[in-house]
């Protein structure tokens, strides 16, 4: 089933907001992990927050995000059996928020190396605010903020069998993200530039995403994988190179529409009430906030509201 037809079925679309715990503190004890294999021993895990890949190695393991906190004790059981036992060395994050990197901590002190872009260790450690609530995340403690980071030229993490190839698009979901491919699974874990299912991709413009980043970066992805390859999304249900097309295709028509309402010399609250996004909305099923809070995002993105620096 592809990527518009799962969101439609599943009342695609609402706006996933940034705070973790926007919807009320989860009961964590009711989360259970979801695995999925993904091939050559790298597999999806599903719980509470972003969605999480596993690559284990002969003598130890790289993951990818480690949703919240309380969730710790359940992932590295999860981990541990699908590795027997073996160490977590890498646990790299996708981008700063807090349903990605709230189990930095507790990972970190099991000596599993956090692995980031330096805009997020620096977002980590000096706290960040949300450009559509205004809510201010303070600064995490500092076992949390990643003590392996790199700037543009990216890098790769190794253990013994397996391979992690981690870049930076400039500008795309926050101006924090990476992407992670495992060659020898043909897996990339995406993070939220890409989020299938029952929500708009977020874009954080006021630290550093961007609309036309988020197009471009899915683009990379497109061309980096093959009709083969896995694309776990930061949230949702696992893709594939056809699902990221259509996405790819959908955010362009949203951007688009969005921009002629510019281009008319509407100014936000006018292009809001001007709802260019029913028609996508009724195909998708979404809500009206949803589309208002999307036409908002894509407006500022567009016009340039200038992002909180890192």
């Amino acid at each position: 089933m592809n990527l518009v037809k799962k969101a439609a079925l599943a009342s695609a679309f609402c706006l996933m907001v940034t705070g973790a715990y926007a919807q009320g503190q989860p009961d964590f004890s009711k989360v259970e992990m979801k695995v999925t294999p993904l091939g050559n021993n790298v597999y999806m895990l599903e719980g509470q927050g972003g969605n999480i890949t596993v690559a284990v190695g002969q003598d130890a393991v790289i993951e990818v995000d480690g949703e919240f906190a309380p969730l710790h004790d359940k992932i590295k059981a999860a981990v541990d059996k699908l590795s027997g036992g073996k160490p977590i060395k890498y646990l790299i994050n996708t981008h700063f928020h807090g349903d990605h990197t709230g189990g930095n901590a507790p990972f970190a002190k099991d000596g599993t190396t956090i692995v980031a872009h330096k805009n997020l260790a620096m977002r980590l450690e000096h706290g960040s605010t949300n450009g559509m609530s205004g809510a201010k995340t303070a600064p995490s403690e500092k076992g949390a903020i990643p003590t392996q980071t790199y700037t543009t030229e990216g890098l790769q993490l190794m253990v013994s069998g397996q391979s992690a190839m981690v870049n930076h698009p400039a500008s795309a979901h926050t101006d924090t993200d990476s992407y992670v491919y495992f060659p020898t699974a043909n897996v990339i874990a995406t993070g939220d530039v890409v989020s299938t299912g029952e929500r708009y991709v977020t874009i954080d413009y006021a630290n550093g995403g961007s609309i036309n980043g988020i197009i471009s970066t899915v683009e990379t992805y497109i061309k980096l994988g093959n009709d083969q390859t896995k694309y776990v999304p930061g949230h949702g249900a696992l893709a594939t190179k056809a699902d990221l097309q259509r996405y790819h295709d959908l955010l362009v028509d949203v951007r688009d529409r969005v921009q002629a309402q510019m281009k008319a010399g509407k100014t936000e609250e006018q292009a809001v009430a001007a709802k260019p996004l029913a028609e996508v909305g009724a195909k998708l099923h979404t809500n009206q906030m949803a589309d208002d809070n999307m036409v908002k995002m894509v407006y500022r993105s567009l016009k340039g509201v200038k992002a909180n620096k890192a």
